[in-house]
C-alpha cells in the first residue's frame, strides 16, 4: 500500500501546473508579445497608456496561450506519432481532453473579455480572429490539406504587432500592417527549415509539409528565396519612414545573416545547417524587432 505524504501531493500540483503551462507554447507567446509591445510602441510616440497596453498585453497572452492549448488538443494523433511532440501533456497522458478544452476555452474567453472591456471591442475582435486562424484554419484543415499551409495561415501568426498597435489606439494604420507583413514572409521559411529537419516526422504523420511533397531541394530554394523577399519587406519600414540608421543598420545585418543560412542550407548543407538555420529565424525576428524598439526611441 503506498503510504500518503503531502509531498507527493506538491509534486503532483507542480506537474499538473506545468502540463499546464507547457500547453500554452510560451516561448511563442512571449516572442508574440514582444511584437505586440513593438506595435504599441510605434503607436504611440509620446508614450504607452499603461492601463490599455497592460490589459491587451494580458488579454493577447491569454487568448495565444487558448489557440496554442487547442493546437495542442486538435493535434494530438500526430504529436502521438512525432518524435519532437510526443511528450507533449496530451499525448504522454499527463491531461486528458476534457482538461484541456475547458483550459483553452477558459483563458480564451477571459482574454477576449478583458479585451473587449478593458481594452476596445476590434482589439478583441481582431484576437479572436487570429485565435480562429490559427486553431481552426490552420490547425484542423490546413495543415492536413495542402503543402502551402503554413504560407496561408501565416496571417494569423503576424497579427501580434497589429492587435498591440489597435489596442492603444484603437484604429488600424498601414504602419502596423507593414508590420505585419514582416513576420507573415518570415514565417515560410522559418517554418520550413523546421519540417526539412524533421521531414520524416511529418510523412509518418501523414502531414503533407513542403519537404515531404515537394521534396528538401525544392524546399531549400524556396527558403532561400523568401529569406530575400524578407530582407525587402524588411527595408520597407526604412523607405516608409518608420524607422532610422539605427533599424537599418541592424535590420540589414540580420537579412545578410539570414540569407547566408540560407544559401548553406542550399550549397553547404550538413545534417544540422536545417535546424542551425530554423534556431536563426528566431533570433532574427526577435532583434528586428528590438532595434524597431530602440530605433524608435533612439
Amino acid at each position: 500500500m503506498t503510504q500518503y505524504t503531502p509531498q507527493a501531493d506538491t509534486l503532483k500540483i507542480r506537474s499538473y501546473w506545468r502540463s499546464y503551462y507547457e500547453l500554452t507554447k510560451p516561448k511563442v507567446v512571449a516572442l508574440m508579445l514582444l511584437t505586440a509591445v513593438v506595435g504599441m510602441c510605434l503607436a504611440m510616440p509620446a508614450g504607452l497608456p499603461l492601463l490599455a497596453a497592460s490589459l491587451g498585453l494580458v488579454g493577447i497572452g491569454l487568448m495565444a496561450g487558448s489557440a496554442a492549448a487547442f493546437n495542442h488538443l486538435i493535434d494530438q494523433r500526430i504529436d502521438a506519432i512525432m518524435a519532437r511532440t510526443y511528450k507533449r501533456p496530451l499525448p504522454s497522458g499527463d491531461l486528458s481532453s476534457i482538461r484541456v478544452f475547458g483550459f483553452a476555452t477558459s483563458i480564451g474567453v477571459l482574454g477576449f473579455v478583458i479585451l473587449w472591456l478593458g481594452v476596445n471591442p476590434l482589439t478583441a475582435i481582431l484576437t479572436f480572429a487570429s485565435l480562429l486562424g490559427y486553431a481552426v484554419v490552420y490547425t484542423l484543415y490546413l495543415k492536413r490539406a495542402t503543402p502551402q499551409n503554413i504560407v496561408i495561415a501565416g496571417i494569423a501568426g503576424a497579427m501580434p504587432p497589429l492587435l498591440g498597435w489597435t489596442a492603444v489606439t484603437g484604429e488600424l494604420h498601414a504602419h502596423a500592417w507593414l508590420l505585419v507583413m514582416i513576420i507573415f514572409v518570415w514565417t515560410p521559411p522559418h517554418f520550413w527549415a523546421l519540417a526539412i529537419h524533421r521531414r520524416e516526422d511529418y510523412a509518418k504523420a501523414d502531414i503533407p509539409m513542403l519537404p515531404v511533397t515537394h521534396g528538401v531541394a525544392y524546399t531549400k530554394t524556396s527558403i532561400l528565396l523568401y529569406t530575400i523577399l524578407l530582407a525587402l519587406v524588411c527595408a520597407m519600414p526604412i523607405l516608409v519612414g518608420m524607422s532610422g540608421y539605427i533599424y537599418m543598420v541592424g535590420s540589414t545585418s540580420l537579412s545578410a545573416g539570414f540569407i547566408y543560412h540560407a544559401w548553406k542550407l542550399k550549397y553547404r548543407s550538413d545534417e544540422k545547417q536545417a535546424m542551425e538555420t530554423f534556431k536563426f529565424s528566431i533570433y532574427h525576428l526577435m532583434l528586428l524587432f528590438v532595434f524597431l524598439l530602440v530605433d524608435h526611441y533612439v
